[in-house]
């Protein structure tokens, strides 16, 4: 069984073409701008809102079920290379799960995307990466002792798993959220570009952080975190100082 928050289709931001992004439950990391809080424990939770409504947070798939929601829309997949990508949560946390659903979508020449944190054991992105066309590395906190602390990773592990995904030649995208209190930090900033230097990627994508998460973290009795802006001329700086290693583009999620 598979647990998935969440299935939407028609996504444009996540991997070339149309695609089907589905959100997979459990995260070993602890960010304190996740917009996906109902997506941090692997367990089904249920919630109940101010208004009264009652839900849960997590359901439990069979891989045929799946695959019928996927095909849905296959047609489209076929326009501009789209497909489906995994996210989270940590996409890459139930791995052994997804690989009989990945085997048949690769024999089906759909396009696969994952998005991950990286913070899962090599063991998983070498099985992950015999079926996936394309991955999203998540950018977040990579000083070792403020990323432990601050958002429960282990920047070895990062950094051993990126080396990793380099030397096999998949095609891997950096996505960085931006805030002033942990990512957009100025040692950050360097450590970040200093990454992109020595593993470039296909591509850099930048974001602001948004408070489109409140709603569940209240929803889960949980305190939503408040950060300040990222300054547009701040923005342009480093764009400007990231283009000259690579494509490099700020989008809106």
């Amino acid at each position: 069984m598979i647990r998935v928050t969440n299935i939407q289709r028609f996504c444009l931001n996540d991997g070339p073409g149309i695609r089907t992004t589905i959100f997979l439950k459990g995260c070993p990391l602890r960010c304190p701008w996740c917009s996906n809080p109902e997506n941090i424990s692997y367990d089904i939770e249920r919630y109940q809102l101010e208004d009264g409504e009652v839900g849960i947070y997590g359901k439990d798939y069979t891989v045929n079920e799946l695959l019928d929601i996927i095909l849905k829309d296959e047609i489209y997949y076929q326009k501009d290379n789209g497909g489906v990508t995994f996210s989270g949560g940590e996409a890459m946390f139930q791995i052994k799960e997804l690989v009989p659903l990945l085997k048949i979508l690769h024999d089906k020449k759909i396009n696969i995307c994952f998005e991950s944190s990286l913070s899962v054991p090599t063991s998983n992105i070498k099985t992950c990466l015999s079926y996936i066309d394309e991955l999203y590395i998540d950018v977040k906190v990579l000083d070792k002792n403020i990323a432990k602390e601050s958002i429960n990773l282990n920047s070895d592990i990062y950094y051993s798993n990126v080396e990793y995904i380099y030397k096999s030649g998949k095609p891997f995208i950096y996505r960085i959220p931006l805030n002033n209190e942990y990512t957009f930090s100025l040692n950050n900033q360097k450590l970040i570009v200093e990454l992109i230097k020595k593993y470039p990627p296909i591509k850099v994508e930048i974001f602001r952080i948004h408070n489109l998460g409140d709603k569940k973290y209240y929803s889960l009795n949980r305190e939503s975190k408040v950060f300040t802006k990222v300054k547009d001329e701040d923005i342009k700086k480093f764009m400007d100082i990231v283009k000259n290693y690579s494509k490099i583009e700020l989008i809106e999620i």
